[in-house]
């Protein structure tokens, strides 16, 4: 890779300075088209968003869930009141 490098970096060298500077202009200009473009897209996006926030009633999820006829326990306390009998 570092060959390769140094393979551009010896083109580079080797071009004139007016085409060096050629060069470097065309790219600063894409820099510039391109960063206008991305500040015209923000520009654009946050000029057409609505400035008003929708309120609206938070559903609860756990309604929503069909909940089966067993009751859930705790087992921990049930482990640990079976040790206490046990050890009697």
């Amino acid at each position: 890779m570092e060959r390769y490098f140094d393979k551009l970096d010896e083109r580079w060298r080797v071009l004139p300075i007016q085409k060096q500077h050629q060069c470097m202009l065309y790219f600063f200009v894409g820099y510039l088209l391109l960063t206008a473009g991305v500040i015209s897209k923000v520009w654009y996006e946050t000029s057409k968003s609505r400035n008003d926030i929708g309120i609206e009633h938070i559903e609860n999820p756990i309604h929503n869930k069909n909940e089966s006829p067993t009751k859930l326990q705790d087992t921990l306390t049930t482990i640990y009141k079976n040790k206490i009998y046990e050890s009697k």
